[in-house]
């Protein structure tokens, strides 16, 4: 059976070039860094040459990057390192959950957490949040791009709002690196969350930026790596293949290939909104990164289509793949506006560099009459109504 993968949001395939990248240090080059013999000098040598391609990516000092497990502990890193009991944060209910389950740990820690709402499209708004600040207001965490709709947060006004206000800002950009270019400095975050995975390096593997001068309590305690803010022996393999992830994800904004993606993305959703009635964009009239649809097919369940498109070949999701197979509706869609049966109707598409157009032609093919297969079998669609034959 061909199988295609538009789930590049959950995961995406390591590239051959990384992986290429990764062999030696997991074989012949296996030094431990902090070791000062020549095995360790090695690999300390790669290790900080992943670090300057990681602080070229987001724009920063090689010294700001830290090197984390994933985007989950730099998230965990960004909150915890920062905020203490008898602090106010100030996040958005669209968070990923790795930064709302952090702050409602705060809250058990006495903080206070303010949850923005957003708009029908997903975006706060700048107001709100001058007006959630408050004199004990420590932390603003906002996301640059969405997981599961791919809007993008005007984080630059974030930034100017929080240094106004000399609050800290810290930003999940999990989603947004490698296919949009980010510049912390542009930005004016303190903070800012990546992961390998999400532009085609390893699973794993992560870091934070730490703007200099901000001073985060570590999670771990043991040595002194990561000059102190994140204890324990490198990941020597997993920090050469998202430095190598990093250099590519810097090529793809000058070869084509983001442009390229975005293309991919825009076919897929201007044939599925004009082949299936019934359908339509969730927060499609806004800026998002290059990569991702989330699209609502009424009269269906999500996790059904889920699950008879993967019979069929292509490889889909819901949402977010730390929610999958939550009895609950999406909360980033509930947040938009959407009624929990429309939430629960919605399919996110996401593409990656190692997509192409036949990918496309091939999940043209089998959305349609997945869609179709299954409203036969809604008692909530009218296979009556002449729109109904539509693309069966």
């Amino acid at each position: 059976m061909r199988r295609v993968y538009l789930d590049s949001n959950a995961s995406t395939p390591l590239l051959p070039e990384v992986f290429e990248a990764m062999r030696p240090y997991y074989l012949d080059q296996f030094g431990n860094a902090s070791s000062i013999h020549h095995h360790g000098q090695h690999a300390r040598a790669a290790v900080e040459r992943a670090r300057e391609s990681v602080a070229r990516l987001l724009g920063c000092r090689a010294a700001e990057v830290v090197f984390t497990s994933g985007g989950t502990e730099a998230d965990n890193l960004a909150v915890f390192g920062l905020a203490q009991s008898g602090d106010h944060v100030i996040t958005s209910q669209i968070e990923h959950h790795a930064v709302l389950n952090a702050c409602k740990r705060l809250e058990q820690r006495g903080c206070e957490v303010t949850c923005l709402r957003v708009d029908a499209h997903g975006l706060i708004d700048p107001d709100d949040l001058r007006g959630a600040l408050r004199p004990k207001t420590k932390l603003i965490s906002v996301m640059m791009a969405n997981n599961e709709t791919g809007v993008l947060q005007p984080v630059e006004e974030i930034g100017r709002i929080a240094s106004q206000a000399d609050v800290y800002f810290h930003t999940d950009a999990v989603q947004a690196s490698g296919k949009v270019a980010i510049d912390v400095k542009k930005i004016g975050c303190d903070l800012l969350s990546i992961s390998a995975h999400k532009f085609h390096g390893p699973q794993g593997m992560g870091a934070l930026y730490v703007r200099r001068g901000t001073l985060i309590d570590p999670l771990f305690y043991g040595g002194n790596h990561e000059r102190q803010r994140r204890a324990g022996t490198e990941n020597l393999p997993g920090i050469i293949g998202l430095g190598c992830a990093a250099e590519i994800a810097m090529r793809g904004f000058c070869d084509g290939s983001v442009e390229a993606i975005r293309a991919l993305r825009d076919r897929l959703e201007a044939s599925l909104l004009e082949q299936i009635e019934e359908a339509g964009m969730n927060s499609g009239g806004v800026p998002r990164v290059p990569n991702t649809s989330n699209i609502y097919f009424d009269h269906i369940e999500g996790e059904a289509m889920v699950i008879a498109l993967d019979l069929k070949g292509l490889a889909v999701s819901t949402g977010a793949a730390c929610s999958s197979g939550a009895i609950e509706p999406s909360h980033v869609l509930t947040a938009i506006g959407l009624a929990p049966e429309r939430a629960r109707a919605s399919i996110r598409f996401s593409v990656g560099k190692h997509n192409k157009d036949d990918d496309i032609d091939f999940a043209l093919s089998v959305i349609p009459p997945t869609v179709a297969r299954l409203r036969e079998l809604s008692p909530t669609y009218s296979a009556k109504s002449p729109a109904a034959s539509l693309s069966r």
